[in-house]
């Protein structure tokens, strides 16, 4: 399930092949699962990728764009379980879409896969993509947000901090996975009310966000028991063997060795977190 350093892992596995390189063909490869929604329409999206050149790769939250020389952004959102790929994929079956480029160094095509067929991909022009993720729609990125910032967005909202951690809106890039492992290393409930945090938390969750989303792109992200993310190579991420809290519901808390983790249910989303080192916050 890919969240921001899957993402960004991924985007950094392709960029040294997709920057500066034309997009010479833009195919669907037979898959009879569930088709993924492009837009606009097929016919009209590929006429106008075509031909065109990729001058960047960059991450949007949870979403990776190919900035192309026409002025147009082409953004692919992996969504549960797409991966963009250079190698060899998991199975055949669900590859979705090829990018055949054409380079400094010849020939060669990046994939997207996808098992369960919940990605996207879309199209837009240039003030198009600024009605689609402007500020309105889309909150700071994770890796950036100041403490000023995180500060002012806690403070607008009753909501159970690991919920509020959730909303695109409000920061962009968290998900389920590293929201329960920065709320554990931060010591915080995750039931806590967001507006209730106080500043010594808030500043201290600021910075552990920071630190837990680096970490895992420098590991590649985390792949775990199903199998489904891998890197642009095809591999294994190498975060998973970090996590302190996420599914380990039952086991023993490698923080304090003392109380298993527990598992709850916040916004249909589980939540895993140590009863002990993440204790109610008293008034």
């Amino acid at each position: 399930m890919p969240e921001l350093p899957e993402v960004e892992t991924m985007i950094r596995g392709i960029r040294p092949h997709a920057r500066g390189a034309e997009i010479v063909e833009l195919r669907k490869c037979r898959c009879r699962c569930k088709p993924n929604k492009v837009s606009p329409h097929w016919t009209q999206l590929r006429k106008r990728v075509t031909g065109t050149q990729i001058n960047e790769v960059t991450r949007l939250a949870k979403r990776i764009v190919f900035e192309l020389s026409s002025g147009d952004r082409l953004v692919i959102e992996p969504r549960m379980t797409g991966l963009l790929l250079l190698e060899d994929a998991p199975s055949k079956e669900h590859l979705r879409f090829e990018w055949r480029l054409a380079g400094k160094g010849g020939e060669r095509s990046i994939w997207f896969w996808d098992r369960r067929g919940l990605g996207t991909m879309s199209l837009y022009d240039e003030d198009e993509f600024a009605v689609a993720f402007g500020p309105s729609k889309i909150g700071p990125d994770a890796l950036l947000m100041t403490f000023s910032e995180w500060k002012a967005a806690c403070a607008r909202t009753k909501r159970a901090i690991k919920v509020a951690l959730l909303d695109q809106k409000m920061v962009a890039g968290i998900g389920n996975l590293y929201a329960s492992e920065i709320l554990h290393i931060s010591g915080i409930d995750p039931r806590c009310p967001a507006n209730e945090l106080k500043p010594a938390k808030l500043l201290r969750m600021a910075k552990v966000i920071v630190d837990v989303l680096e970490t895992a792109i420098r590991y590649e992200g985390s792949t775990l028991g199903d199998g489904t993310y891998r890197n642009a190579l095809n591999a294994d991420g190498g975060y998973q063997n970090q996590h302190r809290v996420y599914a380990r519901d039952g086991e023993i808390c490698l923080t304090c060795k003392k109380t298993p983790i527990e598992r709850i249910v916040q916004a249909q989303r589980s939540t895993f977190f140590c009863p002990r080192c993440q204790r109610p916050a008293t008034r």
